[in-house]
């Protein structure tokens, strides 16, 4: 893996893959093309730091996208990852709070529980945090499967934010199953501003989204992510695959300001802030 961004003065000097990095003039092993270590991937994405009892969050969305725009693969995102992509991902995982997921992409991903991970451990209880990210599933309905493993018996009990005309029956399915359920919307749809306070409002405020595009569509159109990171996989698969945000336009596009970039076999990792 390579930074390309933020450049500094040894960056455009960085040796090909398996040359030598000892001679004078030669850069510093971290910053050859190698595989880094999990430490350094948290260190590129650590979390800005929030203002104590703010009541603030930090919103982050992780997503993939081929070449030509494509955000899945036959309805699904794992196709186009690799074996960098997947170590950048469980990093942001054990980096988070909370990780916020559209109810389709629970059902079309498989989701399991937020697993705890012995390399991250001494950073997360530094940090105050549990052994593991709480999953929180965004849904208007519910219909969702009860019986799986995220809701039966996750490390840290699954979230569900859904809105206060939820069907009464559904809600007592969820609880019923161990799932805390969280009012974030005062119809049957999640408002995000609201569900982004109300995590806040249960000391989740380093917040994680992994999609799917239909809800990292509504964070965008309500302005309420402040970070994205962004793979782009060495891929085409034309087709009609969504992007990695659908829904209505915003009235005048948000602004975003490049914040890291590394490479790693064609692969391109960036991360953008809000300007």
């Amino acid at each position: 893996m390579r930074r390309l961004f933020p450049v500094t003065e040894e960056t455009p000097a960085q040796p090909a893959k398996g040359a030598a990095g000892t001679g004078p003039g030669s850069v510093p092993d971290a910053l050859a093309d190698r595989e880094w270590t999990l430490a350094e991937l948290a260190a590129v994405y650590a979390y800005p730091e929030l203002a104590p009892g703010g009541g603030t969050a930090w919103l982050r969305a992780n997503m993939v996208s081929t070449l030509d725009g494509a955000a899945q693969h036959e309805g699904r995102s794992q196709p186009l990852s690799g074996a960098a992509d997947m170590r950048i991902f469980g990093t942001l995982r054990a980096l988070a709070d909370a990780v916020v997921v559209g109810a389709e992409t629970v059902r079309q991903e498989g989701y399991r529980p937020a697993r705890a991970r012995a390399e991250f451990a001494a950073l997360r209880a530094a940090a105050g945090q549990g052994p593991a990210p709480a999953v929180a599933v965004v849904t208007a309905g519910l219909e969702l499967d009860f019986s799986l493993p995220l809701f039966t018996s996750p490390l840290v009990p699954t979230l569900v934010l859904t809105g206060a005309a939820a069907a009464p029956d559904r809600v007592a399915a969820a609880e019923k199953a161990g799932a805390r359920v969280v009012i974030a919307g005062d119809g049957a749809g999640v408002d995000p501003a609201r569900a982004v306070r109300a995590l806040a409002g249960l000391g989740h405020t380093r917040l994680l989204t992994e999609g799917g595009p239909r809800l990292l569509g509504q964070m965008v159109a309500s302005g309420v992510l402040d970070e994205l990171c962004l793979t782009v996989a060495p891929m085409l698969t034309a087709g009609d695959a969504q992007r990695i945000a659908g829904g209505p336009s915003v009235a005048v596009p948000h602004r975003f300001v490049l914040a890291s970039l590394l490479e790693e076999e064609g692969f391109l990792f960036s991360r953008y802030r809000r300007a």
